[in-house]
């Protein structure tokens, strides 16, 4: 018998909205079910290049994701700083005005929950070591795969909802602390 409970989570987005695991959102490839509840947490693109920037748009609704495309580093702080609750966003390096490693070492000041995905046609190593020094959780070189992209995407969903999951836990640990501590000046000992 497990002892353990539900946590209670609530982001911006609803699950009762984002449809049950069993119902398959990704009509292109079996993605599983992360895909399927997390499909209206938003996916924040930032790529200057337009034909990219379609192309993203149209592999997010194809595989069933709210997508805010941006052409920029501002635009995509911007889109960022609008968000509630966790955020995913996929960025480009090389955009004019705030690069892609800007809008990472940005995300990590402000403290928000947001997973990196840096998708560059960098792919030097000390390249990648740099961008995920900035704060990018994951890298990607271009051209990329399609099916590693929405594998790598499933991971940062799978990571952001432990993240959120442990964030419930330690605030129900730090309530329940401040009811032992209400206890023990109620009680003597």
């Amino acid at each position: 018998m497990s002892n353990t409970k539900d946590i209670p989570f609530s982001p911006p987005w609803q699950i009762s909205d984002l449809g049950k695991p069993d119902e398959p959102k990704v009509t292109e490839l079996a993605a599983g079910p992360a895909v399927a509840r997390f499909a209206k947490m938003p996916i924040v693109i930032a790529e200057d290049d337009l034909v990219s920037r379609t192309l993203m748009n149209s592999l997010m609704e194809k595989w069933g994701f709210k997508a805010v495309v941006t052409k920029d580093g501002h635009e995509a702080m911007a889109a960022l700083r609008a968000e509630q609750g966790p955020a995913l966003t996929i960025l480009d390096w090389m955009m004019p005005e705030m690069d892609g490693l800007q809008v990472c070492r940005r995300i990590r000041e402000s403290g928000k929950m947001v997973y990196v995905i840096m998708l560059t046609s960098l792919g030097a190593k000390e390249n990648i070591v740099e961008g995920l020094h900035a704060g990018a959780d994951d890298y990607l070189i271009k051209p990329f795969d399609k099916n590693e992209l929405l594998a790598r995407i499933q991971v940062g969903l799978r990571i952001l909802e432990l993240h959120a999951a442990l964030s419930a836990r330690v605030k129900e640990l730090e309530k329940a602390v401040g009811q032992i501590d209400d206890l023990k000046l109620r009680i003597p000992l």
